[in-house]
């Protein structure tokens, strides 16, 4: 083979490689709310077609529904399952809510047999009685045996996000492990990111946000009562280009426990 045709080839391959992959649906739209039978649905639309978003639940499902009156912006990958309520399904999908209020996102669909579910909900709708719908909430446990080497943990955020109330849950493991060791120092590095949209803008946190994520969680930790630990904390303002396939990665606040 010539280095031309070599060349040739090689080219093809990394612009193939390039392309982004046409089932990712990154978009910001006002959410749509479908009552049924059961629990309600969430659904949005996006270049002429509905997507199903999730359900109506509580705190401890997977992905947590959207708010009326907010747009959201969806980060997902379109399902070849059969369509929900509707709309075809995005799996996985992450979804943050535009803090921005917008009056316009207002839409509720009546409950139609032809959209019931066909499938048992998490849990019926109504006061829950104490009873989560999904166990995908880590309980705290105590370190049976604690080895004498750094452990590392991230938080995740929604996009422009700070903690929220799933946040104790993701804490609770690192304030385990700090008191097991004991850690003598803690280090917290925060960081923002850019989400790149299927029509092709992109979209960047808020500037300050790595600071401000990183400095919450040290409050976080020192208000839970670890104080004895020495804290280094640093965060990183430029967010990398994003890619539109796993830009929520940079929502992070890396946690880092040294003996």
């Amino acid at each position: 083979m010539s280095k031309v045709a070599a060349f040739t080839l090689l080219f093809a391959a990394a612009t193939q490689a390039a392309q982004p992959d046409p089932s990712l649906r990154n978009f910001v739209a006002c959410p749509i709310v479908r009552d049924t039978a059961s629990v309600p649905c969430w659904l949005a639309e996006y270049d002429g077609e509905l997507y199903f978003l999730t359900l109506q639940t509580d705190v401890s499902a997977p992905v947590n529904p959207p708010w009326l009156g907010h747009r959201v912006l969806v980060e997902g990958k379109r399902s070849d399952k059969p369509r929900i309520c509707g709309g075809i399904p995005l799996e996985p999908v992450r979804l943050s809510v535009v803090a921005e209020p917008d009056s316009s996102c207002n839409e509720i669909r009546p409950a139609e047999d032809r959209y019931n579910l066909t499938f048992e909900p998490p849990r019926p709708p109504g006061p829950s009685g104490g009873r989560l719908a999904f166990n995908t909430l880590p309980m705290p446990t105590a370190p049976v045996e604690v080895k004498k080497e750094a452990r590392h943990y991230t938080l995740d955020y929604a996009f422009n996000g700070m903690v929220n109330f799933k946040t104790p849950f993701q804490l609770a493991p690192v304030l385990d492990m700090a008191r097991a060791m004991p850690a003598s120092r803690v280090e917290i590095v925060g960081y923002r990111s850019a989400a790149l949209l299927s029509n092709g803008k992109v979209l960047q946190e808020k500037p300050d946000l790595a600071r401000r994520r990183a400095q919450q969680v040290v409050e976080l930790l020192k208000g839970a009562g670890l104080t004895a630990p020495q804290y280094q904390v640093r965060w990183v303002d430029a967010s990398p280009a994003p890619n539109g396939a796993d830009d929520y990665r940079n929502r992070r606040v890396d946690i880092t426990l040294q003996p």
